[in-house]
């Protein structure tokens, strides 16, 4: 039987291939595919399909000659040595494909075991696959959960500063109290002006010029309250509206960049299980396993040609040895 791994996404190119200007992809799946073949070797494979197919048993029936089965009673180790000589996975770099021979005393044990192989491959593939995509989203899901916690306690803290100061937006105070200031010079620019106009005919103990006397000096005291509001050098105070700005603007900064860094840990869950479905791998198998209708296995004709060579050779050399010894003692 013959497969090849396949994948979703775009086949790669070797660094050697772009280096040389020879732009011909990899093989896709060869990591895999090399995986496959060594498992096909191991222990692992030969535990799953024993479950299923009881491979001692199968190795080892009563009409195969003694030398070739299986010898009974077998341990887990001899089972997979003679596994090894009776399956043999073969991977063609050159193009990608696994090419798998595998033997048994009779053609139905041979198809199954076949099958079997086959069915423990994709499921390899599949648990390979599932557990690459799990990490890769699990490694997302985590970072999204801290971003998610860090925006959290970011809120939270805006909440609690705007329940502690009374305020919902302190930049939009801090700007009314500067529209209020720019307000106040104006007035107290224009009183000054109209006091030193009425002081030219007036007496200072005028009603008019007592009036806009104490405007003036009620101008002058709203801009000190205001200004110590806004910004007093008694770090005592804890109603000044720096101090606010300030620990507003931290937070607020600390709740934009856990926004974005939130957004971002969403945009990575969407890549990692895009790129998660691009990278899947599964069996492509254009060569499957058929039911055998003539054995490969004894090669009569052959071994009898062989024994007759070898017992033809010893026996040149045992005459050739007794025939030197004869002249030898004569």
């Amino acid at each position: 039987m013959r497969f090849t791994l396949n994948s979703a996404d775009a086949p790669r190119l070797d660094a050697a291939a772009l280096l040389t200007g020879l732009t011909t992809p990899t093989p896709p799946a060869a990591l895999e595919s090399q995986i496959l073949v060594q498992y096909i070797g191991s222990r692992a494979i030969v535990d799953r399909i024993d479950a299923a197919l009881d491979l001692r048993r199968l190795f080892s029936p009563s009409h195969a000659d003694w030398w070739a089965r299986l010898p009974m009673p077998a341990t887990i180790e001899m089972l997979v040595r003679y596994w090894k000589g009776q399956v043999e996975p073969v991977y063609d770099p050159a193009n990608g494909t696994v090419t798998v021979r595998v033997r048994a005393f009779d053609p139905d044990d041979a198809l199954r075991l076949a099958e079997a192989v086959v069915a423990s491959c994709e499921a390899l593939v599949n648990e390979l696959s599932l557990r690459s995509r799990n990490d890769a989203l699990a490694h997302a899901n985590t970072e999204l959960a801290q971003a998610e916690d860090r925006l959290k306690t970011a809120l939270a803290r805006i909440r609690a500063f705007r329940d502690r100061e009374g305020l919902i937006d302190p930049a939009r105070a801090a700007a009314a109290n500067g529209v209020l200031a720019a307000r106040l010079r104006d007035d107290l620019a224009r009183a000054n002006t109209d006091l030193t106009i009425l002081k030219r005919y007036m007496r200072d103990d005028a009603p008019s010029i007592q009036v806009l006397t104490a405007r003036i000096r009620a101008i002058e005291l709203q801009q000190q309250s205001l200004a110590a509001e806004m910004t007093d050098p008694d770090e005592a105070r804890s109603d000044r509206m720096s101090r606010r700005l300030g620990e507003y603007e931290q937070i607020e900064s600390e709740r934009r960049f856990a926004e974005a860094s939130y957004q971002l840990a969403l945009r990575g869950v969407e890549q990692a299980r895009a790129s998660a479905e691009r990278q899947r791998v599964f069996i492509a198998s254009f060569v499957p396993p058929s039911l055998p209708e003539e054995p490969l296995y004894p090669r009569r004709w052959r071994t009898l040609g062989t024994v007759v060579l070898i017992a033809f050779a010893l026996w040149g050399i045992g005459g050739l040895a007794l025939q030197s010894m004869r002249e030898h003692l004569s």
